[in-house]
């Protein structure tokens, strides 16, 4: 493999055995040092276009693990690795020592911030239905959702959009998970779910792909919050975390950050306008 496919090269379940002992290594005193040294930091992506994205020939994309790349980069950690993961199944791989870090829009909540510590925030969205075309069923809010008896909900295993659901009533059995975006517009177009619930931007790039005139987006989910995302790191890496947070202000304030996030289709001025404490609800 020639440096240009080293470099974006993605580590899937039939890793090599090099790569699982990698993944094995225990906790040092300097997580950075060792980065520098193994020449790569292991970060875990979804395949959620567009904040991250796996390409055909398997180049690693998207607006997450760009940030996170020249970040790193700047930090002296020259190469990100990108494993795919469940969202409900990043933070538990993180604390086992599988990843480094998670840059997947991984949205900061209170418990997710009691169990990670979070950089400043890199990315932030609304929430957005997918429906059949003209919203037939009238879907504003989760809560809509809730008071139709018969109503059905895609969302990611242990997402923001799951928990969303959950919270505003609707029963276990009617919140359908679906491993990715794909086989939820299907779900949606075959009529196994009324609606399929994802970040704006992602329902937006899903809808755009499937070219089908027969559904659409509703957005942004009424009373559903704003929230951004940020690369998280192990409680006990906070130096990691703080080194990256340093990079990231300097990529911020340079206006790189918003020529990496901008054509994605995020803004900028929404995660310069905010910070880690009021996503956290406190110091994280």
């Amino acid at each position: 493999m020639n440096k240009t496919g080293f470099c974006a090269r993605l580590i899937l379940a039939a890793a090599s055995a090099a790569a699982l002992a990698a993944f094995a290594q225990p906790a040092t005193a300097d997580t950075l040092e060792n980065l520098k040294e193994q020449g790569f930091a292991r970060i875990a992506i979804a395949n959620e276009p567009p904040f991250t994205a796996v390409a055909a020939d398997g180049k690693v994309s998207g607006a997450g693990p760009d940030v996170a790349r020249e970040v790193f980069k700047r930090m002296g950690v020259p190469d990100v690795v990108a494993s795919i993961s469940e969202y409900g199944a990043m933070i538990p791989g993180l604390q086992a020592r599988r990843f480094d870090a998670v840059t997947a829009g991984l949205f900061m909540k209170p418990e997710r911030c009691r169990a990670v510590a979070y950089s400043q925030p890199i990315l932030c969205d609304g929430e957005a239905f997918a429906v059949a075309k003209g919203n037939p069923k009238n879907f504003q809010s989760y809560a809509d959702i809730a008071a139709n008896a018969d109503a059905k909900i895609g969302a990611p295993g242990g997402g923001t959009e799951e928990r969303l659901a959950l919270e505003a009533g609707v029963p276990r059995d009617r919140v359908i998970v679906v491993p990715d975006g794909q086989s939820g517009i299907k779900m949606l177009q075959d009529g196994r779910i009324d609606v399929y619930s994802l970040p704006i931007l992602s329902i937006q790039d899903l809808l755009k792909k499937a070219s089908d005139p027969n559904i659409e987006m509703i957005g942004p989910v009424k009373n559903a919050p704003v929230y951004c995302d940020g690369a998280a790191f192990r409680k006990q890496d906070t130096a990691l975390r703080d080194a990256f947070d340093k990079e990231l202000a300097a990529l911020k304030q340079s206006g790189e950050f918003a020529k990496i996030v901008e054509p994605y289709g995020f803004s900028a001025k929404a995660a310069l306008e905010t910070n880690r404490d009021a996503m956290c609800g406190g110091p994280n």
